[in-house]
């Protein structure tokens, strides 16, 4: 099926970031994509909220995943994007919404790993996620979702491999700094390859965020990707028939010796 990921750069108001998703996904549909992957913070971005995120977080969930359900039906395409979901507690969960081409919610993923590295704390405004990992049937693919700092944790793409998924998506906000770039672009690659499974990654790209959207492949080729500009939308076909022919020249997951408990096995 053809895939498509979007990048923007999202600002404090949820509306205006959805107008602009639905640009992007018009342009999606109209190559005749059947999902379409948007980054981390789609909904808004932390840093560009005025007043109490709670408040915001209040006021903008439900029809941010509402205007998205209208988004996918209207367009006919399936749709992943971040935003903040209300926890009951002062601090949100980071949150994923997979809607379906009819404007169906399937599933949502709350981000599991928080950002607490470079200077930055996530956790003192973000609760964890505590629903576990996620796999969704798009079309013909089991799609498993992750989000921006979880892609440094090769055992939940491993995870997510091991409960069926074929394709991978990350959205993202990644900051910028030294080697940021290149971490980015390696940790995409190596959870490719590692797992023999297609990577649709989206990130917002601002003058804190990288960009750098792309679609790899089982053998970690990136078969279309975005700089560092503003606003863009690239499409190419992911297929299961790739992943089955990768994974019979290259079986790693048919050759580790480590179960998922962590023991060594012995080899078939």
């Amino acid at each position: 099926m053809l895939v498509s990921v979007g990048q923007f750069r999202p600002g404090g108001d949820t509306a205006a970031n959805l107008e602009v998703m639905r640009g992007l996904a018009a342009e999606a549909s109209a190559a005749g994509s059947e999902l379409i992957v948007f980054p981390e913070e789609s909904m808004f971005s932390i840093g560009k909220v005025e007043g109490s995120l709670q408040a915001a977080v209040d006021a903008n969930w439900t029809v941010f995943v509402q205007q998205l359900s209208f988004l996918a039906a209207q367009h006919d395409i399936a749709v992943v994007a971040g935003g903040y979901e209300s926890s009951g507690e002062e601090r949100p969960f980071n949150t994923l919404v997979l809607i379906d081409r009819t404007g169906r919610i399937a599933d949502t993923y709350r981000k599991l790993h928080l950002y607490d590295a470079f200077s930055y704390q996530e956790s003192h405004r973000i609760k964890p996620g505590d629903g576990g990992i996620k796999v969704v049937p798009v079309g013909d693919m089991s799609v498993g979702l992750m989000t921006c700092y979880d892609v440094r944790f090769p055992e939940q793409a491993r995870a997510l491999t091991d409960a069926g998924a074929d394709l991978i998506c990350v959205p993202a906000a990644w900051f910028k700094g030294e080697h940021k770039v290149e971490h980015w672009e390696t940790l995409l690659r190596a959870r490719a390859i590692e797992n023999t499974v297609w990577v649709a990654a989206a990130g917002t790209s601002s003058a804190h965020t990288i960009g750098h959207s792309a679609i790899l492949d089982p053998m970690g080729v990136a078969h279309v990707y975005l700089g560092d500009e503003e606003r863009g939308v690239v499409t190419t076909e992911v297929t299961r028939r790739r992943v089955d022919d990768v994974r019979e020249f290259l079986p790693v997951l048919h050759n580790r010796r480590f179960a998922r408990n962590s023991e060594i096995v012995e080899p078939h």
